[in-house]
């Protein structure tokens, strides 16, 4: 059997000696490690892939005996299940059912719930459930209760914004703790509200990008996983900002769903250290 270790705790000498001595007398097998150590903050991180058979309660309270104040999380190498949000754009959410169909994402797409419901017939090609709920017909709270419903019924490991254009409550972000990736624009400078690329378009900017993270209780403020950008000039009128800017919002999105289902990913101070 293959599993992920993940640990971080505080830095001090010896840290890979001791697990690798914990793990060796127990015939458990490394087959894969990297580690990081935060010298400012005087933090260890460390991931590693691992094989054999074993007891992951008892592993855990083994390496936890060595290491009491750090925090060490276990889990087999399993296809992740996640849950898609959407509204209406399709590129997001199209890349996500096509890397899912030709098998690029070790993933089970167990539904996807939107607030619009002109994707449904893309995403039922897929032969995935689709969910239509109309936020037009309810407040805010109760809308999200529906989703909650929803969303509990598969008790996903992730829970993908594939462009889901709707601002979520702390009462729906606390639910899923870490679980929840977004993706959006990323300009110099920013710019907010409606059609941001035809506002990028008026000001001339030179750089667009995209920004995926974790969602938490401030807007677009969540731990960074992943990003990136591309130069654009005034040749482009602003749809052609616009396609090129949601090319790098899928990939950014593709590559930040990809860290998360391989278990890389370190939340620590609202950042994120990937490994």
């Amino acid at each position: 059997m293959k599993y992920i270790l993940l640990i971080d705790s505080k830095d001090e000498k010896g840290l890979i000696y001791k697990i690798s001595k914990i793990l060796f007398e127990n015939d458990i097998n490394i087959t894969n490690e990297q580690e990081f150590v935060d010298n400012e903050n005087n933090k260890f991180f460390y991931r590693s892939e691992i094989s054999g058979e074993l007891d992951i309660k008892d592993l855990k309270n083994k390496l936890q005996n060595i290491l009491p104040l750090a925090n060490i999380k276990i889990t087999q190498k399993r296809t992740k299940d996640v849950v898609v949000l959407a509204t209406k754009e399709a590129h997001a959410l199209g890349d996500i059912l096509i890397k899912h169909y030709s098998g690029d994402f070790d993933i089970n797409i167990k539904c996807v719930i939107a607030n619009r419901d002109n994707l449904k017939d893309l995403v039922e090609k897929f032969n995935i459930p689709f969910y239509y709920i109309n936020a037009d017909d309810m407040d805010r709270v109760t809308h999200e209760n529906k989703m909650i419903e929803v969303i509990n019924q598969y008790n996903p490991d992730l829970i993908i914004l594939a462009k889901f254009m709707r601002i979520l409550t702390p009462n729906f972000v606390e639910k899923f703790p870490n679980k929840i990736i977004n993706i959006h624009h990323s300009f110099l400078p920013a710019f907010i509200g409606a059609n941001p690329y035809k506002q990028a378009y008026k000001r001339g900017v030179k750089i667009i990008g995209a920004t995926a993270h974790f969602v938490n209780n401030d807007l677009d403020d969540g731990p960074i996983i992943e990003q990136d950008i591309t130069r654009v000039n005034h040749e482009m009128n602003w749809e052609e900002m616009r396609n090129k800017g949601r090319d790098i919002e899928k990939n950014v999105l593709s590559r930040a769903i990809k860290l998360a289902i391989e278990d890389r990913i370190f939340v620590y101070d609202n950042k994120t250290i990937i490994l």
